[in-house]
């Protein structure tokens, strides 16, 4: 049988770290946009085509888009476990009114 306070304990332990996860990723996804604009402005090119070439092929840029690939692996992993322990939640609700269901019909 679940056990509901488990499943909520665990929710309001791991919000913490899913707010930092997701701070994280939000972060990095608007700084990729900072970065970009700052390495085309670094470019020796005139056209913008080549500036953003330029700017996208850049080891800063391309090493943020690695962090940014683990910052939303981060996050969804921690998402999915919230949402496993919210399952659990409305597992135990579901048994609970079975329960209360067999009670009613077996009295």
């Amino acid at each position: 049988m679940t056990d509901p306070n488990k499943a909520v304990d665990y929710i309001i332990k791991m919000a913490p770290q899913f707010a930092k996860a997701k701070a994280e990723r939000v972060y990095l996804e608007e700084y990729r946009k900072s970065l970009k604009a700052l390495l085309m402005s670094q470019s020796g090119s005139q056209s913008l085509g080549a500036q953003e070439r330029d700017a996208y092929a850049h080891e800063d840029y391309t090493a943020l888009l690695d962090g940014l690939r683990v910052a939303v692996e981060a996050e969804e992993k921690i998402r999915w476990e919230l949402v496993a322990a919210q399952a659990r939640i409305e597992i135990w609700r579901s048994e609970q009114a079975n329960n209360r269901m067999i009670e009613r019909v077996t009295v």
